[in-house]
């Protein structure tokens, strides 16, 4: 079974040139669906949209960098997003921010950071995270970012330890709560 630290390695190898971001691809997809199923047709489908890789390379960028902004992240989005040239058919907001996550994220250094949002976030999501909450898919870069702002002051909680994807993980477990100080 694949663990996120999985995958995080294989996005540190991509970073330091080591690996492909379309070896990043197959592992994400093969961590967010499985390796039966509707993760290999996914991974496939998408890799034979881009057969070299130039755009899911182009899409991610911006985020390679050490501590991507906060335009970095809403532009990623953008470019990811079905109304982009770079689109890729096949991955939809759901996957395409497991990707920005995995190849975004930097542990320790807080702030806004990429996450993860699918159905099963968002149906967890309380309405100070913005919009993103009422809908099941088709978020847009607004939706993503303030989720993203909402989860970066809910890290300051002693209970996430500064980490923003535990925030999302709590959401995903269905166990976030508000602060009842």
């Amino acid at each position: 079974m694949l663990c996120r630290r999985d995958v995080f390695a294989v996005a540190e190898q991509w970073r330091a040139g080591q690996a492909t971001m379309r070896a990043l691809l197959v592992i994400a997809c093969m961590w967010g669906n499985g390796s039966a199923g509707y993760g290999p047709a996914r991974a496939l489908k998408v890799l034979c949209a881009d057969p070299d890789g130039v755009n899911l390379e182009h899409n991610l960028e911006l985020v390679r960098g050490e501590r991507p902004s906060e335009e970095d992240l809403r532009a990623a989005y953008q470019r990811f997003n079905s109304a982009s040239p770079t689109h890729l058919r096949g991955l939809g907001p759901s996957f395409f921010t497991k990707l920005l996550y995995f190849a975004g994220y930097r542990r320790g250094i807080g702030g806004v950071q990429p996450l993860i949002l699918d159905k099963r976030v968002a149906s967890h999501l309380p309405a100070a995270a913005g919009p993103a909450r009422t809908r099941r898919w088709g978020w847009s870069s607004g939706h993503w970012i303030a989720y993203l702002k909402w989860a970066a002051g809910e890290a300051a909680r002693p209970l996430f330890g500064g980490e923003s994807d535990t925030v999302e993980m709590a959401l995903f477990d269905g166990e976030w709560r508000p602060d009842d100080r």
